[in-house]
């Protein structure tokens, strides 16, 4: 199995901004430029999330991803306020490979099947953002982590592929920009339960944290706070991996950007 190694990019308007646990967002950068230099070192996919666009009922990535797309020549999955077909038209056309759902199917699980039908099941992306309980297990949150849904997120997960998903994208809210690992139970819970392939985000930081959420049943993982932080590099996170004999994809060609 070859695992892929995707740059996750929260955006705020026109900055790309980082928090932890979906909280206290700072700039850290400009969304066009970290994409490009992320796929000059080797990502092998790259990940937007407009973090404000279920607020403001609209995704404001668009110009982002016109100028993004003409540069890098990996799948670009887009998420945030994809409420309708429409809306999926206006990325689908200008760019994305992909798109993340979440607080619209929640309100609506049909948006899903609705989206998969057109374009795909290998182009929807369910958008889990996931909180621990006290009492064990974790609970859908949308908006960024704004809002409770009181969804299980097993469940959800599960229920959510029938209706035509072909990926799931594992947001722990609680490992969010702490850099000390993913939550390998609820990746490996996850796993478990559904037979798409599971994206684990939250908490990556080291080419251990990426073997243990491999093992853990993820077959992506998507690593934001410790690249923009410059904690960790694309470049070294394949080094250290091919030599622990790590299956990784092939370096994707990659062009400099003038």
């Amino acid at each position: 199995m070859s695992v892929r190694l995707i740059s996750r990019l929260d955006v705020k308007m026109s900055h790309l901004i980082k928090g932890v646990q979906m909280e206290g967002w700072r700039k850290v950068g400009s969304p066009t430029e970290r994409a490009i230099l992320y796929y000059q070192q080797g990502a092998d996919e790259i990940l937007y999330i407009d973090v404000v666009a279920s607020l403001y009922e609209r995704n404001n990535l668009h110009d982002v991803l016109k100028e993004v797309a003409e540069h890098i020549f990996i799948p670009i999955t887009v998420g945030g306020g994809i409420a309708d077909l429409a809306a999926a038209k206006s990325l689908m056309s200008i760019g994305a490979d992909k798109l993340s759902i979440n607080t619209a199917a929640t309100k609506n699980p049909r948006l899903l099947r609705e989206l998969s039908d057109v374009y795909g099941s290998q182009a929807i992306v369910l958008n889990l953002e996931c909180k621990s309980l006290p009492s064990g297990g974790w609970t859908v949150m949308t908006d960024n982590g704004r809002s409770h849904t009181g969804r299980d997120a097993i469940k959800w997960a599960v229920e959510a592929v029938t209706h035509g998903v072909g990926e799931i994208l594992v947001s722990s809210i609680d490992r969010d920009g702490v850099m000390m690992g993913m939550d390998l139970d609820l990746i490996s819970a996850i796993s478990r339960e559904v037979e798409v392939p599971v994206i684990a985000s939250g908490g990556c930081a080291s080419s251990k944290h990426v073997k243990e959420a491999v093992e853990a049943g993820s077959d992506a993982i998507a690593v934001g706070a410790a690249l923009h932080s410059g904690r960790l590099s694309l470049q070294q996170l394949r080094i250290d991996l091919n030599n622990q004999n790590f299956g990784l994809r092939p370096i994707p060609n990659v062009y400099n950007y003038d």
